[in-house]
């Protein structure tokens, strides 16, 4: 009777607790009992084992075999347990013996010749496996996103054998987390972000609701007939978002990681935007399905979530961006479990005036009628309109703005026509002066926070007092329309807010023309 045991983790949502891998070998007729509420992919882990360990050029054990995966209570899914369920059985047969087993967490598919295959989620359990100390032993296709977070103490390898030999000589076969961590994976590095706001001709008045959005973290919605800029102005906000810190970028690639598999080098540090297509459904959305994965609203956690055609999607994905956009993450429940997950993203929506998107231009005819306009509209539920911060009007731009010209080189930039890099600046200092100030964006600021961080001078509350009895808004509308004030002082660096911060959010926040 022999018993062995190799350390490895599960991925539930984005936790990744420790899993006991116990091997017994004991005298009887041949059999291999995998126990320890295995998912189907994992029981079927003992055909690939037995053919790994067989090609690898050992002797696949005799007798009765017993395999629990402790704790029983937790789900065991995916083909990472593999590689630690055949180094148990080549540690507790006696073909391979090394010290200190629980110094190494061991994950990895088994092809049937021995190679190793990647698996998903290695980015939570590196960071799990840097807190406990351990080293990590996986795939070397899964090595580039472990090193982000475990540096050299995360080794890869190719094949069953070059696993063994290590745990037993001490010596690596090839090259590992050492030349990786030196450049490529240095966790401040960063992408590049695509297109300036500088692509985007005229639309002042946008412009800057989207720099206010961006320095306040605040809700947008942009409003205008097709081929007035919406797509294109929206996709400029992440470029104006300051780089994420390293623990940010951690998190947002953690939940790329469980939710696409191999981490994609090129996105690390950057801002997520998605841009789900109207037809999504509330799963896609949401998160959910046999495994509990993030949905898009979880994949744009510290970004932007881009939402074109807005009164398109299904009622219930709008309706269920109610919650998170109040409190930044997002709870499902399902029968195979519970999964809390993060989604403080920021949300840009993009809608025409009607359905035929000519209602109010003068160069075009609106087929709809007011009843139509209405039906159209109305597909926005009035709890979710007091959610969004922001609502601005795009005009359809004319022919000759959209041609190009010779610039004049005597006329200055005015505030709103700033350049690129200039707003960039603009919009990282306002947000860490409310970070300074409150340890927050001002979109998420508390309400108990509202009356000494939202201090108005004398004329903006003497507005405030007219304007909160004729607008018809709701105590959270009164909230939002403060934060976003706030938003306009920090911009321009006012310790209180003054009557013009006030007045640019109240016409933000107006209706629907």
């Amino acid at each position: 009777m022999a018993i062995a045991e190799i350390l490895s983790r599960a991925q539930i949502g984005l936790t990744a607790p420790l899993v006991h891998v116990e091997v017994h070998l004991a005298a009887g007729l041949p059999c291999f009992n995998l126990v320890g509420l295995p998912a189907p992919v994992v029981r079927e882990s003992r055909e690939r084992v037995r053919a790994a360990i067989v090609n690898s050029g050992y002797d696949f054990p005799s007798g009765r075999i017993t395999v629990n995966l402790a704790p029983v209570d937790l789900a065991k899914e995916g083909g990472r347990y593999d590689l630690p369920i055949a180094l148990g059985l080549l540690r507790a047969s006696g073909q391979a013996v090394w010290d200190d087993p629980q110094r190494y967490e061991c994950y990895g598919e088994l092809g049937l010749s021995g190679e190793l295959k990647p698996v998903t989620g290695m980015l939570l359990s590196a960071v799990h496996a840097r807190s406990a100390g351990s080293v990590m032993v996986l795939p070397r296709d899964n090595l580039e996103e472990a090193v982000r977070v475990a540096g050299q103490t995360a080794l890869g390898f190719r094949h069953l054998r070059d696993v063994c030999d290590f745990l037993t000589t001490g010596v690596v076969p090839d090259a590992t987390g050492a030349a990786l961590n030196e450049g490529a994976c240095n966790i401040e590095s960063l992408g590049k972000q695509n297109g300036t706001l500088d692509d985007v001709i005229g639309q002042i008045g946008a412009k800057r609701a989207l720099t206010i959005a961006a320095a306040g973290g605040h809700s947008l919605l942009l409003i205008g007939p097709p081929g007035s800029g919406k797509s294109l102005l929206a996709s400029r906000l992440s470029g104006l978002l300051p780089p994420l810190p390293a623990n940010e970028a951690l998190e947002v690639a953690g939940i790329r990681s469980i939710a696409h598999g191999a981490l994609e080098a090129d996105l690390w540090g950057q801002r997520p935007f998605r841009a789900p297509h109207h037809s999504a459904s509330a799963s896609a959305m949401l998160g959910g399905g046999p495994q509990l994965t993030p949905g898009e609203i979880s994949l744009a956690h510290r970004g932007v979530l881009f939402m074109d055609e807005f009164p398109e999607f299904d009622r219930r994905v709008l309706e269920s961006l109610r919650e998170p956009l109040e409190t930044g993450h997002v709870t499902i429940a399902r029968a195979a479990g519970r999964l809390h997950l993060p989604a403080e993203f920021q949300l840009v929506a993009a809608m025409n005036p009607c359905p035929c998107g000519h209602h109010g231009e003068a160069s075009a005819t609106c087929r709809c009628g007011p009843r139509a306009i209405e039906r159209y509209r109305a597909r926005l539920s009035g709890p979710l309109w007091d959610r969004i911060d922001l609502r601005v009007e795009m005009p359809r731009q004319v022919v000759s703005e959209l041609l190009p010209g010779e610039p004049s080189n005597n006329t200055p930039a005015t505030p709103m026509e700033a350049r690129h890099e200039a707003v960039v600046r603009q919009v990282a200092l306002a947000r860490a002066r409310q970070e300074r100030r409150a340890g927050c964006l001002n979109a998420r600021l508390p309400v108990s926070k509202l009356a000494g961080d939202c201090a108005l001078d004398s004329s903006a509350r003497a507005l405030f007092e007219r304007a909160k009895d004729r607008l018809a808004v709701s105590g959270r509308g009164l909230h939002r329309i403060l934060r976003v004030a706030r938003t306009a002082a920090d911009l321009d660096e006012a310790e209180v807010i003054g009557a013009s911060h006030l007045a640019e959010a109240i016409q933000l926040r107006r209706p629907l023309s």
